[in-house]
């Protein structure tokens, strides 16, 4: 009888903890998962990933135990150049043939100020692995009017180094930054 009763117990704290737990999705009609590279040292060129899909799972109102889990198709980069983004989709860059995706999962999601978080996790790109920390900004939450549903908008920035991934090794820091900045705006829908 005891057993009965402490699995019981058990299984009601582990059903009352999965509840507990809330699952944003990115909405894809009102986010947008981009980068900036400079070009010779003189100018910036922007790209956007037209595919990504991205989650935030979390048990506290605040996101500060959030885990966020990203993956975009290499495929789908898209700088408005067909050519550059064949060229960036070969081997060269993305080698996309071989590594189609390119994934984020957070090991922390630390608050740092009333809105703002730094959130570390690891980044795999080009085959490499890398813990990379992003900044991330809440920009508020409201309520769809459409889907009825919270809605939380985070625009989330930071810094990578191509070299830390063998990404686009044939060309020079001269020719093309060594940093990459991340930028991506989203609107995560509470599901």
């Amino acid at each position: 009888m005891k057993k009965t009763a402490l699995l019981f117990a058990v299984c009601t704290i582990l059903s009352v903890a999965g509840f507990a737990q809330s699952t944003w999705t990115a909405d894809p009609n009102h986010s947008k998962l981009g980068f900036t590279v400079t070009h010779m040292m003189i100018s910036d060129v922007d790209g956007i990933f037209s595919s990504f899909k991205s989650t935030i799972t979390s048990a506290k109102d605040d996101f500060s135990d959030a885990v966020v889990e990203l993956t975009a198709d290499a495929n789908s980069v898209n700088t408005d150049n067909e050519k550059r983004d064949a060229h960036l989709k070969s081997e060269d860059f993305f080698d996309a043939a071989k590594f189609s995706t390119l994934t984020f999962k957070s090991k922390s999601f630390k608050k740092v100020g009333e809105k703002k978080y730094k959130v570390t996790g690891d980044l795999t790109l080009h085959g490499v692995t890398k813990t990379v920390t992003l900044d991330a900004t809440l920009r508020g939450i409201t309520e769809n009017p459409m889907s009825k549903k919270p809605t939380a908008g985070f625009k989330v920035t930071g810094t990578i180094k191509r070299s830390d991934f063998a990404f686009g090794s044939k060309f020079p820091s001269g020719m093309l930054s060594d940093e990459v900045t991340i930028t991506a705006n989203t609107e995560f829908v509470k599901g």
